[in-house]
């Protein structure tokens, strides 16, 4: 019996420990909070994005409060973050197309209609080295900060540019599939 309890102890310690590494992914460690103003927000989750099989950027989701409801989040008036760390160099190019096609995939109605808001944000857009973050932070009223390895480039007003771009993490069409389960803890 004894041995048992030990073995049990032993698998349960092995169980636990990845629970305790939760906000590292692929090498990639983010702080657990962030704070943003006088709003505190905790790591939802994170996630791995890869292009043909090829390392990309690890994101991290923040909210006020866990959820991996995707909908919910998206249609919530609540302060939210999605921090990209990249793992590789990415050019302005590669970022602008990637979040056009995004955009095409998951919210065209929104795309066509924001335009000048789109065509504001790629001119913003820079090329990424490996190791910089590329930040967005929606915050009711004030809207959607963008920015690019520690500088902030720009904010839209208004909840429909922040719908329009977290979409491209949780809308119907990720850009792959284990990156949204992982953005939404699940």
């Amino acid at each position: 019996m004894r041995k048992i309890a030990m073995l049990l102890t032993f698998v349960f310690a092995l169980v636990a420990i990845p629970c305790l590494y939760a906000g590292t992914v692929a090498g990639v460690t983010l702080p657990d909070t962030v704070q943003v103003g006088s709003t505190a927000m905790v790591l939802n989750g994170m996630g791995l994005r890869t292009k043909y099989m090829v390392r990309v950027y690890v994101a991290g989701l923040y909210l006020p409060q866990k959820s991996s409801d995707a909908a919910t989040i998206l249609k919530a008036g609540v302060p939210k973050r999605l921090v990209m760390h990249f793992v590789r160099d990415v050019s302005k190019s590669q970022l602008t197309d990637g979040f056009t096609e995004s955009f095409q995939n998951n919210t065209p109605d929104a795309a066509k209609t924001l335009k000048p808001d789109i065509d504001r944000f790629f001119a913003t857009l820079d090329s990424i080295t490996d190791g910089a973050d590329l930040t967005f932070t929606y915050m009711p009223g004030a809207g959607t900060s963008v920015t690019m390895a520690g500088k902030e480039k720009l904010t839209v007003a208004g909840p429909a540019f922040a719908e329009m771009l977290f979409s491209v993490w949780l809308g119907p069409k990720p850009p792959n599939a284990a990156l949204k389960k992982g953005i939404l803890g699940q």
